[in-house]
């Protein structure tokens, strides 16, 4: 059939989460953790198998190649079974692990779009800094393993400039903050073309977020279970943060009136099944301060947020700054808002 009659299947891959769906949509079909559940004990058959018996080794990798999950299930399958080993395809935002990258697609395309790659144009996003040979790759698999009939890769922070404006002008220049799971990248775009030689990261991300949640959350000791207490410090960060612009005022609010401000997070312990609950006071918003205030996460990174959107803008040719200085967009996880 023929591809352009059938809208393009969107994957958007980050470190984190992947969002897929199809175009002319406004929101995506699915939004999957990017991890892959691998059966360990397939692999280790591979390995172990002596040469003379090849049929029982080629059996082995067989299976190893069909039982995998990803996603949802692959966390609780993990959870449940110790012969499924969690993998990350990508970290940093980059490509890490290109088989399990391959076998997440596969599940992605037939397992949740249901549709056959063949029939469908497929529009796929890189991060900024992306090396040309990944994006080799990307193309390798998508023709050679997918079949699709045509393949266009786009920096994920140009398109999000693009589905930023609401008029018909779309003028496409502006700076794009995109804060992911495991990388910030400042990008300027001009035009629709990004200026690589102006892009600036930080160290900080969404991960960092959660993880100094979960370190304030387990100071004050909270009564939240080791295992679960990455999740749970996820889902305040989800839930419950946000930016303020005086940290001391916000402070006063919180003590003044703590029955306000302060939120309660009700669970149940994944191991005995026993309810629990904490409370959520300050990390509400001491937690998005890591951006505007690193020193209070990490020695490593003392250059607040505002200050490197500024040098980025600066970085650029003379002529666009006035424009890019106009607009800026903060693209955070799986939402966009605009500043």
């Amino acid at each position: 059939m023929d591809p352009t009659s059938r809208p393009a299947v969107v994957i958007d891959n980050g470190t984190g989460y992947t969002k897929m769906g199809f175009a002319g949509n406004v929101e995506p079909c699915f939004i999957l953790p990017t991890v892959v559940a691998v059966n360990e004990s397939f692999l280790n058959q591979t390995r172990t198998s002596s040469k003379a018996n090849f049929l029982a080794q080629h059996s082995a990798g067989v299976m190893a190649d069909l039982d995998f999950y990803i996603g949802e299930e692959a966390v609780s399958k993990s959870r449940s079974s110790t012969t499924y080993n969690l993998s990350y395809p990508i970290k940093q935002g980059q490509v890490d692990n290109w088989d399990a990258m391959e076998r997440y697609w596969q599940q992605c395309i037939f397992n949740y779009l249901r549709c056959d790659p063949e029939d469908h144009y497929f529009l796929l996003t890189e991060s900024p800094l992306t090396a040309p040979e990944s994006r080799e790759y990307t193309g390798e698999i998508m023709f050679e393993t997918f079949n699709v009939p045509g393949l266009y890769i786009a920096v994920n922070s140009v398109l999000a400039l693009a589905a930023g404006y609401t008029t018909s002008k779309c003028e496409m220049t502006g700076v794009v903050v995109d804060v992911g799971d495991g990388a910030t990248h400042i990008v300027p775009v001009a035009d629709g073309y990004v200026i690589g030689s102006s892009i600036k990261s930080l160290p900080m991300a969404g991960k960092d977020v959660t993880l100094f949640i979960q370190e304030l959350m387990r100071e004050r000791g909270e009564n939240v279970p080791p295992e679960d207490s990455f999740d749970v410090a996820r889902k305040v960060k989800e839930m419950y943060c946000y930016t303020c612009s005086d940290i001391v005022k916000e402070f006063n609010k919180h003590d003044k009136e703590p029955s306000k401000y302060i939120k309660h997070w009700r669970g149940i312990k994944p191991k005995t099944g026993a309810p629990y609950s904490c409370d959520i006071g300050y990390e509400r918003f001491l937690g998005p301060e890591v951006f505007f205030s690193p020193e209070i996460y990490s020695s490593d990174s003392v250059t607040p947020l505002p200050v490197v959107i500024d040098r980025c803008i600066q970085s650029a040719p003379i002529d666009t700054r006035r424009a890019l200085y106009k607009v800026l967009f903060f693209v955070v996880c799986n939402s966009t808002t605009t500043r």
